[in-house]
């Protein structure tokens, strides 16, 4: 069930709404929790029952860590949750390599890749790890409620795509919360928000984007790759920033304070500063479970730097089972590498705007391999980049770039750095709207951009979002 659909938008989230603040305090996470499993059961129908199974996996596991044995339930937990991702997610991959090389059949190999990839496993996953991760180094306490542990892992705002949000960060949340107006409205903003980053910016991105990456090579020239990149770029930031700010606003309507996930990864003047502000909850979660369970700073030099490339060899495989994803991964973590090694006798002497380009330079590039099928397809892309002998077909371009297009393309651009939102802030103070006169205008501007999205939901224009398939 998308965000951006009208079932959810008209009938499911208002009736969820509905029951919720009409039902007990002692009721609403049973409401919460019936939700959720609609939610999840309308798109994947055969496979809520992994979500159930997770949740209760982990929850007695917290409980056999804190009583019992400590290592028992903690191996379990994870052996468990790496075992659903290996068999769902990677498994087609393995039988794959393992088909190259004659190590089993085609057959077989037919069987692996039938396997359905269940929405959301590798965010809920990651959730409930944490989670018996967290009681077993004692940061936080095993719940005896399970209902308010299901809750906690099925929450539909942020079950399918995020943010990662840690039992610790919502623990006295799911016990009890109160709904102000105040937050309830800071809520819809948010949503609003994030729904017109989809529908408005993301979504007339992916028309250029695709396009061009459709073209055959004869046909892609310098000129349009980069274009296709750039586009590809803020179409895959306005989607996913956009979806966590819906999850964000969905959270603050039942009383729940999510993680942030974006901060403006683009002003970065490096990849580790990019690392810092994009999907911040997923480099959080690698820094806190993986990196520093590998021995983080703490150990020899050559040591920290092999850790580091294979937290991002992992973060690359996360995002997908297939070769491209691995290389971007790793791509990343060179730069890493090659920036730590280098700081202070280099990166800090040079200028903010060099650093800058830098950085944008790298992760454009970056999206080519992230971007493609293949391998063989993010090579011929990458080609094209600095291919002068293919000339422009101006007609492809004047087809991609339509108003509405070069319109997404302008705001994505602006929204991409805070100046534009400091500028804002300063034209409204200079006359002198603020207050109750500010909020009144607040509320014509969303109810402005709500109905700008009714416009594509209506056309039947909204697309999944890209982080569905991870």
């Amino acid at each position: 069930m998308l965000f951006s659909s009208p079932f959810f938008l008209y009938l499911f989230l208002p009736a969820t709404l509905f029951c919720y603040f009409l039902s007990p305090s002692k009721f609403k996470n049973s409401i919460l929790l019936l939700a959720s499993l609609f939610f999840y059961t309308w798109g994947e129908r055969h496979l809520v029952l992994l979500i159930i199974a997770s949740g209760l996996i982990d929850f007695c596991c917290g409980l056999v860590i804190e009583r019992y044995h400590k290592k028992l339930g903690l191996t379990i937990s994870i052996a468990f949750n790496l075992s659903l991702l290996m068999y769902f997610k990677y498994a087609g991959f393995v039988s794959e390599i393992f088909n190259s090389i004659n190590l089993i059949s085609n057959e077989n190999n037919r069987i692996f890749n039938s396997i359905i990839l269940p929405l959301g496993i590798s965010f809920y996953t990651f959730q409930t790890m944490s989670y018996s991760i967290d009681v077993y180094r004692g940061k936080i306490k095993a719940t005896k409620s399970l209902i308010n542990f299901l809750t906690y892992v099925s929450l539909f705002p942020q079950l399918i795509a995020g943010p990662i949000v840690r039992y610790a960060q919502v623990e006295k949340e799911i016990s009890s919360r109160k709904v102000t107006v105040d937050l309830f409205y800071s809520g819809i903003l948010r949503f609003v928000y994030g729904l017109a980053k989809k529908l408005i910016v993301a979504n007339q991105c992916a028309f250029l984007a695709d396009g061009i990456f459709a073209l055959h090579n004869d046909e892609k020239s310098m000129l349009l790759a980069w274009i296709g990149l750039i586009a590809y770029g803020f179409q895959i930031f306005f989607d996913f920033s956009g979806y966590s700010d819906m999850a964000i606003g969905l959270g603050k309507m039942f009383g729940f304070n999510f993680p942030e996930n974006f901060n403006y990864p683009y002003i970065s003047k490096s990849v580790k500063e990019f690392w810092r502000r994009w999907h911040i909850t997923l480099s959080e979660w690698f820094k806190d479970y993986l990196y520093i369970s590998l021995g983080g700073n703490r150990i020899s030099v050559n040591r920290t730097y092999l850790n580091l490339l294979f937290v991002f060899f992992i973060t690359g495989l996360w995002h997908g089972a297939n070769w491209t994803f691995i290389i971007w991964g790793l791509f990343h973590g060179f730069f890493i590498l090659m920036e730590k090694r280098f700081e202070k006798s280099f990166f800090d002497k040079l200028p903010n705007w060099f650093l800058h380009v830098y950085l944008m330079f790298i992760i454009t590039f970056s999206w080519a391999i992230f971007r493609s099928n293949t391998i063989t397809d993010a090579w011929q892309y990458i080609k094209q980049l600095f291919n002068f002998s293919v000339e422009t077909n101006f007609n492809y371009l004047y087809f991609y770039m339509t108003k509405e297009v070069i319109f997404a393309m302008l705001i994505a651009f602006l929204l991409s750095t805070p100046k534009f939102q400091i500028y804002i802030k300063k034209i409204l103070k200079s006359f002198h709207i603020q207050g109750p006169t500010l909020k009144y205008l607040k509320v014509f501007y969303v109810l402005g951009l709500f109905f700008i999205c009714q416009y594509y939901i209506a056309s039947g224009s909204y697309n999944p979002f890209i982080y569905f398939r991870f």
